[in-house]
């Protein structure tokens, strides 16, 4: 199949048939999957109004193009993504590795975290309706609820495999001690936290914590909420109802300065014949084979930008020099507006 992508200007970004798109291996009961994987959750409008038929037609464009490993959530868009995602995969389902979540849940402008068993079962068999399928392939814990032991809460994800209803387990933004507990209670497959090139707080112990026990690792928010491809050079660019125009990384001075290091790795993008994204999201690839991050976008053509990134070969020496522009620690502004979201227990409060 022949294909060229387009960058986020429009301009073609050198990318050439067949897809590069390969497949790593999640967890050590072997779930399979593609390399990269799509995020799907602005498609339900937390980056900003998002088109429906647009949005199904990115999700069809990535099966097309090998992309088949799907992330989605019971709270994204109270339960609309989920619907999305089933409809989109209706009559495809063989093809893809459905990814969900949940735990999280909107009280007013708040959020909250349940993970009390009851409502283990209750979420999972709601995600099964919207999703329009028997079994989903990777059911994670979207936050820990410190308030429940989370032996319980694996416990009872670990009856919804022994039901056939779950294939696999994940944790999402889990601190060293929970991984620890959880796997003594049911095997899990994959840590959903977000790394990128510039929030590396997984590096300092989660992550060894997570490859001692064979747990897959699956980077949300890959590109930076999407700063590090060199889109948004202006607050201003943001519209009104997208999230980011709170948050502590794309506002006032932080901003600027963090606008630094995008300049630096699209200087070093353009020598390497790619877009800046393409770059920041082979980095994250380049981090080990059990690495699958999974960039979000809405688009067709910001989908195959960030397919082009599976064909950046990076050397050591890019890799080193990728690790002097932006080291731990590197972006100015916390990862959250509101510190609740990370509920004490993300990578940069592990315990």
């Amino acid at each position: 199949m022949a294909w060229r992508a387009r960058d986020r200007d429009g301009e073609d970004a050198r990318v050439t048939s067949p897809s590069p798109v390969g497949t790593r291996t999640l967890g050590r009961d072997g779930l399979t999957v593609s390399a990269p994987g799509l995020g799907c959750m602005g498609m339900s409008q937390s980056y900003g109004a998002a088109d429906r038929d647009e949005s199904l037609a990115t999700i069809h464009r990535a099966l097309d193009l090998g992309v088949t490993f799907l992330d989605t959530s019971d709270v994204y868009g109270d339960g609309h993504n989920e619907e999305l995602v089933g409809e989109a995969i209706a009559g495809r389902r063989d093809e893809v590795q459905l990814a969900t979540k949940f735990s999280l849940s909107r009280r007013g402008d708040s959020m909250v975290v349940d993970g009390r068993p009851e409502n283990v079962r209750a979420c999972a068999e709601a995600s099964l309706r919207r999703l329009r399928v028997d079994v989903i392939d990777l059911y994670y814990q979207h936050r820990v609820d410190r308030r429940v032991p989370i032996e319980d809460t694996v416990g009872a994800m670990a009856e919804l495999v022994q039901q056939g209803k779950v294939r696999h387990l994940g944790l999402s933004e889990a601190s060293a001690a929970s991984i620890r507990r959880a796997v003594a209670v049911h095997p899990i497959a994959a840590l959903q936290s977000e790394w990128s090139l510039w929030t590396r707080d997984l590096e300092a112990e989660v992550l060894g914590v997570a490859r001692e026990h064979g747990i897959g690792i699956v980077p949300f928010s890959p590109l930076g909420r999407g700063f590090l491809t060199g889109a948004i050079r202006s607050p201003e660019d943001f519209g009104e109802d997208d999230w980011r125009r709170g948050h502590p990384r794309f506002t006032g001075e932080a901003f600027t300065t963090n606008l630094r290091l995008v300049d630096a790795v699209r200087a070093m993008a353009e020598e390497k014949g790619c877009t800046p994204g393409q770059l920041a999201l082979a980095w994250v690839l380049a981090q080990g084979d059990d690495v699958v991050p999974i960039p979000g976008t809405k688009r067709r053509s910001h989908l195959e930008e960030n397919v082009g990134a599976a064909a950046v070969e990076l050397s050591d020496d890019d890799l080193a020099r990728l690790g002097e522009i932006a080291p731990p620690g590197a972006a100015v502004g916390g990862r959250y507006a509101d510190p609740s979201y990370t509920y004490g227990d993300s990578p940069e409060h592990a315990t």
